[in-house]
């Protein structure tokens, strides 16, 4: 009988990751690791690192050094780093952080539970050296289909790779191509994956680096994963990638997205899709038709704004301006007034004027945002924006993201409360003894933007779809009773 091997699986960062931490769990587990949810009782804690900004850096390194903690304490006999911070410093990470018994990036995916057997047996796995993984694909969208690089979660093996006898719970997420997939969770929501990678420049962002060049996943791939998924008892999936927009550029096809969501609408089980990471600038106005009318497509748009002064936006090589921003939002109430807008913004960019922050705060009180991310601007090596000039003392930085900070949740629960009083479609996610019914409008994604309570518990299920009235807002937080409860009140 094989011996029994361990592993679990600590994610941070975006809804990418997870994806990426469920295609790994499935790698695993179809080689016969026993995954667990508590890394003390794992041999090996895998940890999947974010590398986007600081903050999220030194909370990787946190949760590496307290997973190697359990070394002392538990059943735990290595760590080892996976993800963007271990994909974008490598060499350079394993060696700041001995703690780390691995170092492994996006290219070790394929062979993972060769990787982690090695360490697991006192071997050493040599970290990678990191690329510019841009340069690994062709600088053509239309060529980068069939190019052999490393894509976590897009399919890379040919048919025959995946085994027959899978574990239960582990399947070719979407068909022959696919990669595997395990959930590691329960929620009635997950993310898919719809395509990877940046192909525009942004002077402050470094993610194209390492999360190399756009490439979308086919449809067909997409559908077959929501098809499983939702075999899995998922009600609703969101779309996920570092844009969105640009889904079907390298398939000969910019509106692939316009035609591919209502057939994920379709799709048997599924209750709810939701598009997130969208670009202000490549809106078009078929995507917003196909957003706001298509039944179980949500009218909820995560617009990358970033700012709204136009000369900010130049430097961070973005475009738009206050009032083309206003319009966009106009055109998309005017189509569902009800529709969700949230966005993040970054305060203090090299050369932003006191003019410049004062735009953004116009812009703020007018668009009506149903949640607000403030980010202060701090320079990541690699970008553009940290050969600029004109940069902000860090005490002006602070300044104005608190002032920002404390403006946008004032912003945000006024919103709230303009809700009061509608009829809101509520996605159950969580019953229990303590916080009571816990779910989310078509407005909320999920973790970022607030969540829903109800005011009764009976007969409500996770899974399941609820038309509900907003009764008050907590912050960004709504309260509402299910109108069956209503209905019998009123008799």
């Amino acid at each position: 009988m094989p011996e029994r091997r361990t592993v679990a699986l600590v994610t941070l960062g975006c809804a990418r990751n997870e994806v990426d931490s469920e295609e790994l769990a499935g790698r695993l587990a179809a080689d016969g690791w026993e995954l667990v949810e508590d890394a003390t009782d794992a041999d090996v804690a895998v940890v999947n690192t974010c590398g986007f900004v600081e903050a999220a850096k030194k909370d990787s390194v946190d949760a590496l050094l307290e997973a190697n903690d359990l070394k002392d304490h538990g059943r735990t006999q290595a760590v080892v780093a996976v993800g963007c911070m271990a994909e974008r410093y490598g060499k350079e990470l394993a060696d700041a952080l001995p703690e780390a018994d691995g170092v492994l990036g996006f290219d070790d995916y394929a062979d993972i539970s060769n990787r982690l057997q090695t360490i697991l047996n006192g071997g050493s796995v040599e970290a990678h050296t990191p690329r510019d993984r841009r340069k690994l694909l062709p600088l053509s969208p239309v060529e980068r289909q069939g190019a052999d690089v490393a894509l976590p979660g897009h399919a890379q093996e040919a048919p025959e790779s995946a085994p027959e006898d899978l574990p239960e719970g582990v399947a070719p997420a979407s068909g022959p191509r696919a990669p595997l997939r395990r959930r590691l969770d329960t929620s009635p929501v997950a993310s898919v994956k719809l395509a990877s990678g940046c192909d525009r420049r942004c002077s402050f962002c470094a993610i194209p680096s390492f999360r190399g060049s756009f490439i979308s996943r086919r449809p067909s791939d997409v559908l077959g994963e929501t098809r499983w998924l939702a075999e899995q008892g998922v009600k609703e999936v969101m779309l996920v990638s570092e844009n969105n927009t640009s889904y079907g550029k390298d398939l000969g096809d910019i509106r692939l997205l316009e035609t591919l969501l209502p057939e994920l609408a379709a799709v048997d089980g599924i209750e709810r899709v939701r598009v997130s990471y969208l670009q202000p600038a490549e809106m078009r106005p078929g995507l917003i038709d196909v957003l706001t009318s298509t039944d179980k497509v949500v009218p909820y748009f995560d617009l990358s704004f970033q700012h709204s002064a136009p000369g900010v936006l130049r430097a961070m090589r973005r475009f738009g301006d206050t009032e083309r921003f206003l319009e966009l939002l106009e055109t998309i109430r005017s189509k569902a007034p009800l529709a969700g807008v949230r966005s993040n913004f970054i305060v203090g960019f090299p050369g932003e004027t006191e003019a410049d922050f004062q735009e953004l705060e116009r812009f703020l009180t007018s668009a009506r945002l149903d949640a607000i991310g403030v980010f202060g601007y701090s320079d990541e090596e690699g970008t553009e924006a940290v050969t600029y000039e004109n940069k902000l003392d860090a005490e002006v930085i602070a300044e104005r993201l608190e002032h920002l900070s404390r403006l946008a949740e004032e912003l945000t629960a006024q919103r709230a409360e303009e809700r009061v009083g509608d009829t809101v479609r509520v996605l159950v996610e969580s019953v229990d003894d303590e916080d009571g019914v816990l779910g989310r409008a078509e407005h909320q994604a999920p973790e970022t933007d607030g969540q829903v309570r109800f005011t009764e518990g009976a007969g409500l299920t996770p899974g399941r779809i609820v038309e509900a009235k907003v009764v008050a807002a907590e912050g960004v937080d709504l309260v509402v009773t299910s109108l069956d409860v209503l209905e019998e009140a009123a008799r």
